[in-house]
């Protein structure tokens, strides 16, 4: 069978390799769900473990399968599952549980323990293959209707999960309701957290070093948002122009940039990091300013990280009322397809470039 893959620690090593066809009976229980690709989508998290930055192969193997955004259809099920049959459509949440109990309640997104279990990412095989069996527990239903959204399901499920976990921290303020949300940075998970916020009824401006007119500003602006261009106006003087906010979901990459919008947070706000920043890059910031107000101003930061089951529900389900009260406008996230899984060199090439929205590969039909 064939499935891209990357050996850890080794830069630039994206290759094909044959791996074993997975068997139904891989998973105990009657559990299992034999799942056919049919959509792969990457990411900057594909491309940084092609770098060698982090990631790991499972144990007996040298090779790491990448991919952790599926979107497939369920070819065989196990005598215990029953949520899906052969012929749905399914994508698959990505960590795995060890054994802490936030593992063992299903919250293992969450887990307490250093060593993380993620497929495409660390110690588990990905998705970028013809095929894959997991336990029933792991597969997500998603509705016929949205199979045109396909592999936006996973980085839906991180939106979702971000401003899902402001919102439950928040309730300590018994009646947070925010007005103003900022989101730093127009990549997919800063589009996807923009609907999710406008689709609470919040004013949202997302922000970008960009000028206005790129695609990711006319979707900005496609779902009732308002688009800044940092290189026009500066966090502090958009919060000067519409007052600070009440939330901020900051998703550039860039450590600067995420301890930068502590300074535009207002009162009893609530900041969510959602990004993972790589490197030895040092950011100078006024840390007593920040330390004074934020403990005067009881102000909360978080961070958010992948997604589990429900996650991915809420997500689904948000696309669902995305595309009816803005239709059109999330599918054209989908920017550059790929055919086939021989085309794994072009895909890793434009990702190295990062000038395409989002990068994934058409495995088969279905």
């Amino acid at each position: 069978m064939k499935a891209v893959a990357v050996r850890p620690g080794v830069p630039n090593s994206v290759h094909m390799v044959d791996a074993p066809l997975p068997k139904l009976g891989d998973i105990p229980n009657g559990r299992g769900v034999l799942v056919k690709v049919l959509k792969v989508g990457v990411d900057a998290t594909d491309k940084e473990i092609n770098e060698a930055k982090y990631g790991n192969a499972p144990q007996g193997f040298d090779y790491l399968i990448i991919g952790h955004e599926v979107f497939g259809v369920v070819q065989e099920v196990g005598a215990n599952v029953k949520h899906v049959k052969p012929g749905d459509y399914v994508t698959c949440t990505v960590r795995r549980p060890g054994s802490s109990i936030y593992d063992v309640i299903g919250t293992n997104d969450m887990t307490s323990e250093e060593t993380y279990y993620e497929r495409g990412i660390n110690l588990r095989h990905g998705f970028m293959t013809e095929y894959f069996v997991d336990d029933a527990e792991f597969i997500v239903k998603m509705p016929p209707g949205l199979k045109h959204l396909h592999i936006l399901a996973e980085p839906m499920s991180c939106a979702a999960k971000a401003i899902s976990q402001a919102y439950e921290a928040q309730r300590r303020l018994k009646v947070w309701s925010p007005k103003i949300a900022y989101v730093l940075g127009v990549g997919q998970i800063g589009l996807l957290s923009t609907l999710v916020l406008r689709l609470r009824g919040i004013e949202v401006y997302a922000c970008a070093r960009s000028l206005p007119g790129t695609p990711n500003s006319k979707i900005i602006e496609g779902l009732g948002a308002h688009y800044v261009s940092l290189k026009e106006t500066s966090l502090k003087d958009l919060a000067k122009k519409v007052g600070k906010a009440d939330l901020i979901i900051e998703c550039t990459g860039s450590s600067a940039s995420a301890f930068g919008a502590m300074e535009v947070l207002g009162l009893n706000g609530a900041l969510v990091w959602a990004s993972v920043t790589g490197g030895d890059h040092k950011a100078e910031v006024p840390a007593d300013k920040i330390n004074l107000e934020w403990v005067l101003g009881n102000k909360l930061l978080l961070g958010s990280v992948n997604g589990n089951r429900t996650h991915f529900e809420m997500g689904i389900k948000d696309l669902c009322e995305g595309e009816l009260l803005y239709p059109g406008v999330i599918k054209q996230i989908l920017t550059t397809p790929l055919r086939g899984l021989d085309s794994y060199q072009e895909m890793m090439k434009l990702l190295v470039e990062g000038k395409s929205l989002k990068v994934y590969i058409e495995v088969a039909e279905g």
